[in-house]
This record gives C-alpha cells, structure tokens and sequence, in this order.
C-alpha cells in the first residue's frame, strides 16, 4: 500500500463497481484466446492486494461473493485467472507511535483464515509453494500472506516465529515512516542511515525461519545493507523502475536491480498509476485531491451513498496511463537483468489510480496479450506471471530446511 504521507489512510479508500460499461469495454478489449488460455495454464502469483485493510478499516464486503467495491474478489479473481495474491498484512505507520501492531497485524490474519474457512471451495491459506501448486490443481485461489510494515514485529525478534506460524511468508521491512528495523524511503528522517542493528537480527532471523525478506518502501542504503546479511535471494513486492520516475526512491534504481539480480531475487512490477511515471504520480494527486475536496464540500459520506457513487464514477473515468506502461517496466527490467528477476505486484486495493487495461483482477489476461505483443514467449511469460517469485520462495524454503 502506498500513499503520500499527508493522507497515508485517506488513498486507501478504493472501490470499483461491478460490471462494465461500453466505454470501458473499449478500453479494455476480451483478451485473445491464447492470452486467456495461456492464463489458464500458468500461475498467477500477485505479490501484493491490501483486500484485508480494505475489509476491516475502509468497508465490509464479502469477496468470496462480486462485490460493488475494491479491485479483488472471487469472481473478478476467476475471470482473471489469478491463482496466488498475497494479501497484505498493512499496519499504518502510526502504530508506530501508538503501540498495537502485533494486535492488528493477528487480526488481519484473522480475517483472511476466516475468509478461507467460510469459503473452502473457493479459497486456501497458502503457507507454502507446495500448497500454492497443490491449489491450484484444486481449482482454488491461494491466499499466501505478507505482511506490509515490520512494526509488526514490534521490539521482540520472537514475534517473527509467531508471524511465521501463522502464515506470513513476507515481511516488507518498513513503510511510510522509519521504523525499528530501517529507513523509509518515503522518510527523510534517516534515523538508522539504513538497517538498524535490530533490523539485522529482524533479517537472519526470516532467513532462519523461511519468510523472505520483502525491501519494498526501503531506502537504497537499507536495500543494500539487507544484500550484505541475506543469505538468500529478496524480493521487492511491490516495486518498479526508477528509470521511469528519475528522483522518486519508492522506485528501484537500476543500480538497485542489478544488485537484486545478483541476489537472484526479483522485482515485482506495481500497476498503480504513480509508480509508473511522475507526471502519472502528479495527475493522480491532483485528481484525487479534487474529488475529496468535491465530496467533502457537498457533504457527502465517502464511504456510503452519493460519496460513494460519486468517488468510484469519477475514479472509473480518470484511468491513468495504459497496460502497455506496466510493460514497459517488465521490458526495462528484462532488458536490463533477464527475464528471471521480474514479477508482478499490483498493489491492488491500495492505489487510488490504475492504467487502462488493469483496472482490476479480472485483467492479467489483457497484460498477456500485452505481453505477447511485445515479442515475449509463453515460457517467459509464465515466469513472470509467477514462476520467477515462486523459485524465490522455493529458495527461501530449502535455506530455512538446511540450518
């Protein structure tokens, strides 16, 4: 989940209606059938939708059922052929300050055991990449979980043990503020210049366990730090390239890639509007900005009614960018360091702007077509749809065994 600072739990109220108008059937066009097929064959592994934050902090809906609002449910999943999203675990940088984390860290993990209990047909907790494959011979959509902020973990390296027990797989290392294991790049604190001392215990010790260590929302010092102590690969969640948004940290910088590829780790390409290109991030801002301050001046609630329907149609209709930008990020990073080292990562849920062609998870076939119109083969494709991150995983897994 990413956010400006100043409304860090504002941007995150997202929904999407249900349904598609003929305008939006233009713009996203039925995906050829070698896409659709190619979908149904692969793994579609998305390193990162806030569906349990959206759930227990913005607004109720069952997702096993189509919902009216957000970019996740079953159905939309299905029709997308998405077979593993990682749900974020977020915890909110205040928790920081307020104490709690590891509270609302379990009941966010909650709500995702429960929606997999209520809903065995249609989902499985995923807590390794055996239960991902297992699944989806199964037909059903494995719900692997990460959490988003190591503030979770608290001050006490034993909550790691108990993260992993229930289920983390993931941890990215901090958020939107510095915290007790490293520097935010959103931050210009620089409290640790870096990983902390803690933060170097917090690292072996998800290597000792199996949870890989996630350094999206890091600073490049931080980024570099965790290279130095890891003794496996990393991943970067939800992350794109900087080549794209020259000045903006959030991104990784080549050099940063080049090093997470000699990590053998993999970058997980963000759909979100803001992480495509400054001018996307600006008009986003700006046009986000404009509908609160619309609804706010007419009264409304934004969660409900007129606000409601008023955000989501305006969001709808100021789609920002197109699929082909998200391609070329992946192509960028392929070009740069080889097929093997990309992934995708959405952040559905925890944008406010996505491009046209990717408005929710009923999309990644219309990313393939893209894909396979930018001259990549169905072997490559699988790779990044999933295999890349699962070899990760896979890595991460035969360590924790091995010592």
């Amino acid at each position: 989940m990413d956010h400006a600072l100043s409304t860090l739990i504002v941007i995150t109220l997202l929904f999407t209606f249900a349904g598609c108008s003929q305008e939006e059937a233009e713009m996203n066009p039925e995906p050829s059938s070698r896409a659709q097929e190619l979908a149904r064959e692969s793994i579609i592994v998305d390193g990162h939708i806030d569906v349990p934050y959206r759930m227990t902090r913005i607004k109720f809906e069952n997702v096993a059922e189509r919902t009216v609002g957000g970019d996740f449910d079953h159905p939309r999943a299905v029709e997308g052929s998405l077979n593993a999203p990682f749900m974020s675990i977020y915890i909110p940088s205040t928790y920081q300050e307020t104490g709690g984390a590891r509270v609302y860290a379990d009941s966010l993990i909650d709500y995702v055991e429960s929606l997999a209990a209520d809903n065995p047909s249609k989902f499985a907790v995923a807590k390794s990449v055996s239960d991902v494959r297992n699944q989806f011979e199964k037909g059903l959509v494995s719900l692997p979980m990460g959490i988003e902020n190591g503030a979770a973990f608290e001050d006490d390296l034993g909550l790691i043990s108990h993260f992993y027990e229930r289920g983390i797989r993931y941890a990215t290392l901090t958020h939107g503020k510095d915290n007790l294991i490293c520097d935010s790049s959103y931050d210009t604190t620089a409290t640790w210049n870096g990983l902390s001392p803690f933060g170097g215990d917090v690292v072996r010790e998800m290597n000792r366990l199996g949870m890989m260590v996630d350094i999206s929302h890091v600073t490049d010092k931080a980024f570099f730090d965790v290279l130095e102590l890891s003794s496996v690969p990393v991943i970067a969640s939800h992350s794109s390239a900087r080549a794209f948004t020259e000045g903006w940290q959030r991104n990784m910088s080549d050099e940063l890639i080049l090093a997470l590829a000699e990590n053998e780790g993999v970058i997980m390409i963000t759909f979100g509007s803001s992480f495509l290109s400054n001018d996307y991030r600006k008009r986003s801002d700006e046009i986000s900005s404009g509908i609160y301050r619309e609804i706010e001046g007419k009264g409304w609630d934004r969660r409900s009614g007129e606000g409601f329907e008023h955000f989501e149609r305006e969001r709808k209709n100021n789609l920002i960018g197109s699929v082909s930008d998200v391609v070329k990020h992946i192509k960028h990073v392929v070009d740069l360091v080889g097929i093997e080292h990309v992934g995708l990562g959405s952040d559905f849920d925890g944008v406010f702007a996505v491009p046209e062609g990717l408005k929710d998870v009923s999309d990644y076939p219309v990313l393939i077509d893209a894909l396979i119109s930018a001259g990549f083969s169905d072997g490559d494709i699988k790779l990044i749809l999933g295999e890349n991150l699962l070899r990760v995983w896979t890595a991460v897994e035969e360590y924790s065994e091995s010592v």
